[in-house]
């Protein structure tokens, strides 16, 4: 019962449609939860948290916390004009189209390395529209640098997306210590990242030097102030070692508190489609390990991670690209967060856990939210089909997953 909920909620995970049936992500994934209950697989108590025992607990309320302390940060930001303003000087200092789709993909990298990926999308893709517009440019290539880039860049920290929150829940490592190690491949990537555009890109980015002209923007400099502050304490807080999701709901709502206005506005911000599918596929992601699947798939895939600890991690990477398409990185994660920690380095695991399932969003249209977002908001503007963002990203992905991995064998030989 547990594993047929649980395929047939992926189909709606895998955005497939069923003509009887007109459910999105989120609706199916609530649906799959609450066919766990009724089915009697997951108990009421065992949704609610009402178990002393955290592993009988269904939701990871934590991971949830922070996700939405992070989003109200984020809301107050874009309130302020913060990401509008960003981008617009980004693009006045570019003064070719090469340059600026540099800029793009370092500036998406960067914001998303501490805000929620899809979140830091959402605010830039309409003002680099805006810009590539007036300057004539093929919006295509700055499209992918602000996804791309994006999702190279949250590798960086556990607040940069979703799956490095689960992981951050179930590992217990710090933040300091995981961003140490997840810097620089995080770096390496959106550097291969900004290369592959240039190049494949190259006969549509004329050298020639353009002068950009943004809307201009009227920043609440108050609010920008306050928000920025809060932000770097609540960042301070993750590498004093603080709990993480209460850290970043106190920062949020401190803003909330301080900063004037009406906090309905910030709290429509908040993605709670989003905080909602997260909490419905814990529950069922809670019924398949309940019911043992988690341990039948783990012992299916064992053979691939047999052997020595290099041959078990290079497996282990390899199973993470794959089933990050396949399931999605955010339910893999879930399923595979069970397996670590009986693996031989499970901290090594565990950092390649999040590159493999953070990476594999750049491999395909539908890999990653952030892809999703961007090219919904450029709709009617501009068209990319699956095989179109294919080209793209097979050689982006297997190469900067090849560095990334690289990187992190040797920074674990070195520094264990």
């Amino acid at each position: 019962m547990a594993l047929g909920i649980f395929l047939f909620t992926y189909i709606f995970i895998a955005g497939a449609r069923l003509p009887f049936l007109k459910l999105d992500r989120p609706g199916g994934a609530l649906l799959g939860a609450t066919l766990m209950v009724v089915a009697g697989v997951v108990t009421p108590a065992e949704v609610f948290g009402h178990s002393a025992d955290r592993s009988q607990q269904a939701i990871d309320m934590d991971t949830l916390v922070l996700l939405l302390g992070m989003m109200l940060l984020a809301a107050y930001l874009s309130q302020a004009k913060f990401f509008r303003a960003t981008g617009a000087r980004a693009l006045r200092v570019a003064h070719t189209p090469r340059l600026l789709l540099v800029a793009v993909t370092f500036v998406s990298a960067l914001l998303s390395a501490f805000l929620v990926n899809d979140t830091v999308c959402l605010f830039l893709t309409p003002l680099v529209l805006v810009v590539v517009e007036d300057a004539r440019l093929p919006p295509v290539p700055y499209l992918l640098a602000v996804c791309m880039g994006s999702n190279s860049g949250s590798v960086a920290t556990f607040t940069g997306n979703p799956q490095n929150m689960l992981i951050q829940g179930a590992s217990g490592l710090g933040y300091a210590r995981f961003a140490a190690y997840m810097a620089l491949p995080a770096l390496l990537s959106t550097a291969i990242v900004a290369i592959s555009l240039l190049y494949l890109f190259r006969k549509q980015l004329p050298s020639t030097r353009f002068t950009a002209h943004p809307p201009p923007i009227d920043v609440d400099r108050k609010l920008l102030t306050l928000s920025l502050g809060v932000l770097l304490g609540v960042v301070v807080a993750f590498f004093a070692g603080l709990p993480m999701s209460w850290s970043a709901l106190a920062g949020g709502v401190l803003v909330m508190s301080l900063s004037g206005h009406d906090s309905r506005e910030a709290l429509e911000r908040v993605d709670w489609v989003l905080l909602l599918f997260f909490a419905s596929l814990f529950v069922v992601v809670h019924g398949v390990h309940k019911a043992g699947w988690a341990e039948e798939m783990r012992q299916l895939f064992s053979p691939l991670m047999a052997g020595p600890p290099w041959r078990e991690t290079l497996g282990f990477a390899f199973l993470t690209l794959v089933a990050s398409n396949l399931f999605s990185n955010v339910p893999f994660v879930m399923l595979a967060r069970a397996w670590v920690p009986a693996m031989q380095e499970p901290e090594l695991a565990w950092h390649v856990l999040a590159l493999g399932s953070t990476l594999a969003g750049n491999l395909t249209l539908v890999g990653s939210v952030a892809n999703l977002i961007v090219f919904e908001a450029a709709r009617g503007k501009t068209r990319m089909g699956f095989m179109d963002y294919l080209r793209v990203g097979v050689p982006v992905t297997l190469i900067s997953f090849a560095v990334g991995l690289g990187v992190l064998l040797a920074e674990h030989s070195l520094f264990p």
